[in-house]
């Protein structure tokens, strides 16, 4: 059962973000830092990408850990409440995230997700962005 009312969980769920999430900004930054020239959020391609590299044929979608569940992390786990809901919307999500991947896959493009908890120290966004850079030739 919920703990908080209709209203105080709508406000809560309001504020959460789709893009420029706080992951997207950490790794943006750091790309920039290393040179490394990008457009976001470009809707010409399927799901939208959090960061493309048109240069590179490269895009990379930044997945946080619950809303797409991460295998295997602590974040991906499912609140108490209202767990049909919770597990259909998951679910859906992750169909649509590989659909959209398969699709850019079949265009050509080089797919990277990262996500959330591989962004959350400095190290793990290096390594982050040494794996793009090995991977796709960035």
């Amino acid at each position: 059962m919920d703990n908080l009312s209709i209203q105080e969980r709508s406000i809560m769920m309001s504020k959460i973000r789709s893009n420029n999430t706080k992951p997207e900004i950490l790794l943006r930054k750091a790309l920039f830092a290393q040179g490394l020239r990008y457009r976001i959020n470009d809707k010409k391609l399927q799901g939208k990408p959090d960061i493309v590299f048109p240069k590179y044929k490269t895009v990379i979608f930044v997945h946080g850990c619950f809303w797409h569940n991460h295998k295997g992390c602590k974040r991906a786990h499912l609140p108490k409440s209202n767990i049909e809901y919770w597990k259909n919307k998951i679910k859906t999500n992750e169909e649509r995230d590989l659909k959209n991947q398969e699709v850019l896959k079949n265009l050509g493009w080089n797919v990277t997700v990262i996500w959330e908890c591989e962004l959350n120290t400095k190290e793990k966004i290096e390594q982050a962005i040494k794996k793009l850079t090995e991977n796709f030739k960035i």
